[in-house]
């Protein structure tokens, strides 16, 4: 009976309190909709109005619905603000999460873009040295202009040689 007590060793969920399996992908994008929701101005803009109305009501009306000096819209803000903190955070984390594999990605790309851009620079430094080695068009025309006038030398030489 004592080996069953451990404290060190974790024990078995009791029966009567039930498991709740929820959808991680679907409480975030409820999460991230709230979030979304809550940085509007229309947020902002009805959540004052709401809060005005309240105040006024109270306030003219001794028999408003917070009979207490605004005891209950003080739960009721800090039970907003009890569950807009953690599903902020948790949009936040998700949000975080998909700009970590983004930047992952463009990474990649990055890493990528460079490794052709290297192929490139290496191919084209090629290309030069081999047009470095093929005779262009003007330097053919010089060479035909050398040997055209080194053959007129020749057969003024000739023509020289034969009249005496």
């Amino acid at each position: 009976m004592a080996e069953k007590n451990r404290l060190d060793t974790p024990g078995r969920r009791s029966a009567w309190v039930p498991r709740m399996r929820l959808d991680q992908d679907t409480f975030g994008t409820f999460a991230e909709s709230f979030a979304r929701l809550m940085g509007t101005a229309s947020f902002l803009f009805w959540m004052t109005l709401l809060i005005v109305g309240w105040l006024l009501w109270n306030v003219f009306d001794a028999g408003g619905p917070d009979r207490w000096p605004f005891a209950f819209l003080t739960l009721a803000l800090s039970l907003q603000a009890s569950y807009a903190a953690p599903l902020i955070l948790l949009a936040q984390n998700r949000q975080e999460a998909r700009d970590r594999v983004s930047l992952e990605h463009d990474r990649e790309q990055s890493a990528q873009s460079r490794a052709d851009m290297d192929f490139l620079a290496r191919e084209i430094a090629s290309l030069r040295m081999r047009m470095n080695d093929v005779a262009t068009r003007d330097f053919i025309r010089s060479e035909l202009r050398e040997m055209l006038a080194e053959l007129q030398d020749e057969d003024e030489d000739d023509d020289k040689a034969a009249k005496p």
